[in-house]
């Protein structure tokens, strides 16, 4: 498993490294990085994709675990909360996803959630 993550991101870098803005390396590029624990890498590279993809939904979403994994809360939910306005609807798996633990853990993602189903209502 270790071999595939480090050749993955070696291949994925060798093609960002040729071509910066190629989005089809670089989300394969940072899930290899989230998945070997190289999280401020994966944290750049979620926030490049926001950069060029700036209304996709799952593009926040996995910028909202990057920043979960850093115990970045305020950016988290926030980077959440833009995904979700956006048009991310996958509450269920948002709510057991293991990259948000640090999210859920604090009050405010309770809160968050409070306000979400109200604005459904």
């Amino acid at each position: 498993m270790q071999d595939d993550l480090d050749f993955n991101i070696s291949f994925f870098e060798g093609l960002v490294r040729d071509k910066p803005d190629f989005v089809d390396a670089l989300i394969p590029l940072g899930d290899a990085y989230t998945k070997k624990g190289l999280y401020e890498k994966g944290l750049e590279v979620d926030m490049r994709l926001t950069k060029l993809r700036p209304k996709d939904p799952v593009v926040w979403y996995n910028l909202a675990c990057s920043y979960s994994l850093l115990r970045m809360i305020d950016p988290g939910l926030s980077a959440l909360e833009k995904a979700i306005k956006l048009g991310y609807r996958d509450l269920d798996f948002m709510n057991h996803d293991s990259d948000l633990e640090n999210l859920r853990k604090n009050k405010r993602y309770k809160e968050f959630l409070a306000s979400l189903a109200k604005r459904n209502q």
